[in-house]
């Protein structure tokens, strides 16, 4: 596909007054959403197109008939066929999930049967699992933290507003329909719908919200495992325990006490009915989808509410969902062999390299950062971890059975097996070359606590990469996606952990008040983008994005400006390498979303919506505003008192 398209392009817009208008306009103004769909843009153009490779391995996979069951084709044969055998699925209506519904006879036996739910990824309550001990990064720890809620996020509970309140209204209408489905009575139905509403609520009056959960040390509370026990001595955590095969644990972190110490005083204070009620909803609610039409219709009806689509995807995009949650490492082999070969990975592993050298000469030249946080610096950054394209170690799925005929059956067993991998690493050193990312996912992530940049295979691909570009395309696209995860190792929340990924304070203070004092700047700024009636980015649960995005398209444009001084280029359709560089930026940015998912978004994502990735940060930079001739004034040019810039 050609790197950049003038029919893409909005030239009656002046690049200064709106940049994302001028460089995406023909394309907004050609493109609508697919009814199945939220939101259409460039990531949504590549993930169809690797929706479509995995597509014909899974098809493949499926009509194999010599390969052994236990292989993984065979594993993946079986999964897609019982996964798009869409008439089993009406036939059998809830019977795949009968036998998780049995009742409690005690709130005693309540701990037992979250356990159980655990056991299957269904998460009710609270999370339990492993992660990397935050201030002993080579080792594993057990950990607990706030959860249990269906809406997407706490807040949603606690809205007042007329659309937070139709929201909810239109929540418990969907408990009390799932519940009908699997023949409860209207009236019953109804009336557990508001009690588990109630104890939801409940749930989210006692958790932290999404910024507040930006801070790592907020969430960071190791204690000895009798301390738990004491923390909230009514929930018996020694049966809970015993029912995940845990036999003995020294110590836990406790992201949120608080939250632990009210779900202590809920045991007691909410009724068993409720508590059946509620654990029934968590059983129907993770397995809904994938149930028969009803109950797919149904789960689909109430999404809507958040996403806004018109219509459900068709199936086998759903299974390729689920294939992927299921069995990801296995697609992604395949996914590998066939779509991203050992030189692609060495042609993206010399970008990151070269980004690198640029984010140290950025951090060389700050005025602001004094000589020994310098040092530190350029120390955690020497330290990165580059993951590209597909781990060396691809996860063994042996012991997983899937079958030929029950989908929901196959989605429990690989999540057992999850489940129990998972909290097999308590109490063991870390593996710092695992993937928390499958191969084919259209995304990269920095990781804190590994001090790791990620770039799946999947990302690696046109509209972001290709090796035939020219550099200023490949820099302005994939180039700022790996300098954005390269600076989130040093954004608001990043800077915080060291070179090894533990949750160390290696700054000098008065290098940590000026940082503060430039992040104070993006906060303020994003805060007062306008985005749908009268709903604002949150300035600062998006700080760490606007930062790594402020920061990425910096370090990619100084390392365009080093290759261009090795080899300098001429101009392509009328751009020179300057402006096809901030083009591709902004192409990475075309998208289109429906309101209800772009509410949501304000509301629950750290990502400012799209507009703002493109015209926020290149109005805070002067290369942008040279590139375009721009002036003071323009819309595009931020007053300088007001710009910001870190690095």
């Amino acid at each position: 596909m050609p790197a950049l398209s003038r029919a893409d392009m909005d030239t009656t817009c002046p690049p200064c007054r709106d940049f994302n208008r001028y460089a995406n306009g023909g394309w907004l103004d050609s493109h609508s959403i697919p009814p199945a769909y939220s939101a259409w843009g460039s990531f949504s153009e590549l993930t169809e197109r690797n929706r479509e490779v995995l597509h014909g391995i899974l098809e493949r996979a499926a009509n194999d008939k010599s390969a052994p069951p236990a292989s993984d084709v065979g594993r993946l044969g079986a999964y897609w066929c019982a996964c798009m055998d869409s008439a089993a699925a009406d036939g059998a209506g809830a019977r795949p999930i009968l036998s998780d519904l049995e009742a409690m006879a005690s709130p005693k036996d309540l701990p037992s049967r979250v356990a159980s739910l655990h056991e299957q990824a269904i998460r009710a309550l609270f999370s339990f699992r492993s992660e990397q001990d935050a201030g002993h990064s080579d080792w594993q720890i057990a950990a607990v933290s706030q959860g249990g809620i269906g809406l997407p996020d706490r807040d949603y509970y606690l809205r007042t507003d007329s659309a937070g309140v139709a929201t909810l209204a239109r929540y418990v209408e969907h408990i009390a329909r799932s519940f009908e489905l699997l023949g409860d009575p209207a009236d019953r139905a109804r009336a557990a719908a508001e009690a588990i509403l109630g104890l939801e609520t409940s749930l989210a009056k006692a958790s932290m919200t999404n910024v507040q959960r930006r801070d790592p040390n907020a969430v960071y509370h190791k204690i000895a495992a009798d301390s738990l026990r004491r923390l909230s001595p009514t929930f018996d955590w020694s049966a809970y325990l015993a029912a995940r095969g845990i036999a003995s644990l020294d110590s836990v972190n406790v992201a949120q006490p608080g939250f632990v110490q009210v779900l202590d005083g809920l045991m007691s204070s909410v009724p068993l009915d409720t508590w059946k009620s509620y654990l029934r909803w968590n059983v129907v609610s993770e397995a809904e989808p994938m149930l028969s039409a009803a109950f797919a219709d149904e789960d689909f009806h109430f999404n809507q509410v958040l996403s806004g689509a018109e219509e459900k995807q068709p199936r086998w995009k759903r299974c390729l969902h689920w294939a992927d949650r299921d069995l990801g490492d296995l697609v992604g082999q395949a996914y590998v062999k066939q779509q991203f070969p050992p030189e692609a990975r060495a042609r993206a592993l010399v970008m990151v390299h070269n980004l690198e050298a640029a984010l140290g000469d950025r951090i060389q030249a700050l005025d602001w950062m004094g000589p020994e946080t310098r040092q530190r610096a350029l120390g955690k950054l020497h330290a990165f971890e580059e993951k590209i394209g597909y781990p060396n170690t691809w996860r063994d799925y042996a012991g997983v059975t899937e079958s030929r005929t029950d989908l929901v059956a196959n989605h429990l067993a690989s999540a057992k097996y999850e489940a129990k991998r998972n909290l097999a690493k308590i109490g063991k050193p870390v593996d710092r070359g695992e993937w928390s990312m499958t191969a084919q996912t259209v995304d990269g992530f920095y990781s804190s606590s590994l001090n790791s940049i990620n770039y799946p295979a999947g990302m690696l691909q046109p509209p972001f990469f290709d090796p035939s570009w020219d550099d200023a395309t490949n820099y302005g696209a994939i180039g700022a996606v790996i300098g954005h995860e390269m600076t989130h190792g040093f954004d608001d929340r990043g800077r915080q952990f060291d070179s090894r990924g533990n949750l160390a304070d290696w700054w000098m203070r008065d290098d940590a008040a000026r940082y503060k004092e430039r992040a104070d700047k993006v906060a303020e700024q994003f805060s007062g983008y306008a985005v749908i009636e009268s709903l604002h980015v949150n300035g600062r649960l998006t700080l760490g994005e606007n930062i790594a995005d402020l920061g990425g398209v910096v370090v990619a444009y100084h390392a365009l400006e080093k290759a261009l001084a090795a080899r300098p280029a001429r101009r392509i359709d009328g751009f020179t390498p300057q402006q096809r560089f901030f083009l591709s930026y902004a192409r990475m940015w075309a998208s289109l979303q429906r309101p209800a998912a772009l509410r949501t978004q304000v509301l629950t994502n750290r990502h400012s919506p799209a507009m703002w990735r493109v015209n926020g940060p290149l109005s805070d930079l002067p290369e942008f505003q040279q590139a375009f001739g721009c002036k003071e004034g323009d819309p595009m040019v931020r007053p300088a008192d007001l710009r910001a810039r870190i690095w």
